[in-house]
């Protein structure tokens, strides 16, 4: 049995509470993509493929990746001597992230996803509440990192628009993972990321693909009727935000095979 792990990123819209039901739908293929990779849930819990790719729009999200993988030791270095405190997260919101060596644009991107509110990428505010401790925690950095950093070792990591690396990697033994922003949610990772237009764009070039995709998505009755062509499953799941407001929902699986069947 494969030991479970667990992303080291906290992440809005992470699918934690979604890869026990998607893994066992996974069908057999050489080349796993996620396409809008986030906190890389499924990347950390699935049973490793031969060849790996991850890509995400957001290259703080791709440089902190790409110094977990490649320069971990002086990042956990840096991380160790830094406190959760309100006046740290408004010193490192001030900074310029292009002004920053690739380690130190890490450790404040970091630094700001595990405390701040919610994971909030957008106008992101300081996390703090007496009912549950801080994610950041201090005494697990360099456990969660170096679990991290070997399932990264031999991980392809892009930075690319998904319709580049849909088309770039397309075999007929590949499989995309893709979780696109929720309809209804689509700035919530920055203005202009992720357009309302783009999940006609994505239906599109994934109606047209060699390979195979699982995709998992809010559900709405626009989702449903877009991607009508397709395999829909819709699963239960939960929906939280911060330390409270669990909402107990149901989300879709998209996929254009019907799982067992190969």
């Amino acid at each position: 049995m494969l030991k479970q792990r667990n992303s080291f990123l906290a992440w809005v819209g992470g699918k934690s509470q979604l890869t026990d039901r998607i893994i066992p739908l996974l069908p057999p293929h050489h080349c796993y993509c996620e396409v809008f990779a986030g906190a890389a849930w499924m990347l950390f819990r699935k049973p490793e493929s031969q060849v790996e790719i991850i890509n995400d729009i957001n290259s703080e999200l791709v440089t902190l990746y790409r110094v977990v993988k490649n320069h971990l030791e002086e990042f956990v270095r840096t991380l160790k001597w830094l406190l959760v405190a309100r006046e740290e997260f408004d010193r490192f919101m001030m900074m310029e992230p292009a002004t920053l060596t690739d380690i130190q644009r890490s450790v404040r991107f970091f630094y700001l996803m595990k405390t701040g509110y919610g994971a909030r990428l957008k106008n992101p505010s300081f996390g703090i509440a007496a009912s549950a401790p801080p994610r950041f925690n201090l005494m697990r950095i360099e456990e969660d990192l170096s679990a991290a950093h070997l399932r990264l070792a031999r991980v392809y990591i892009e930075n690319r628009p998904f319709q580049t690396v849909i088309e770039r990697f397309d075999k007929p033994d590949t499989l995309f993972y893709v979780d696109p922003p929720y309809w209804g949610c689509e700035n919530y990772y920055g203005n202009g990321v992720f357009s309302r237009d783009d999940f006609t764009v994505l239906r599109d070039l994934l109606a047209g693909i060699k390979g195979k995709f699982i995709m998992s998505i809010n559900d709405v009755p626009e989702i449903r009727e877009m991607f009508a062509d397709f395999t829909i499953q819709a699963v239960p799941t939960k929906y939280s935000l911060g330390s409270s407001a669990v909402r107990r929902v149901t989300e879709l699986l998209v996929m254009n095979y019907q799982p067992g069947k190969g």
